[in-house]
């Protein structure tokens, strides 16, 4: 975890998420991997967690700073 420079907290991690779904009548394996953000007490909440646990999160996406990217800043997270 960092602090920006007004002191909130910011954690910076990769969201990984991987599943299997139908797709007109064919099983179709889904995986892919996201960068993520959060903020304040969010951050370290989210710090605290184990590597690997499974969690709903919901939030936005938009580009990263240098508009390389896509970040999904994460505002709220419930384990699954």
């Amino acid at each position: 975890m960092r602090y920006t420079p007004a002191g909130l907290p910011a954690l910076s991690f990769r969201l990984e998420h991987e599943s299997e779904l139908l797709q007109e009548g064919v099983k179709r394996a889904v995986k892919v991997a996201i960068k993520a953000m959060a903020f304040g007490t969010l951050a370290e909440r989210l710090s605290k967690q184990a590597i690997g646990s499974v969690w709903k999160f919901s939030g936005f996406l938009a580009n990263a700073r240098q508009g390389k990217s896509v970040v999904f800043h994460i505002q709220e997270f419930l384990q699954d």
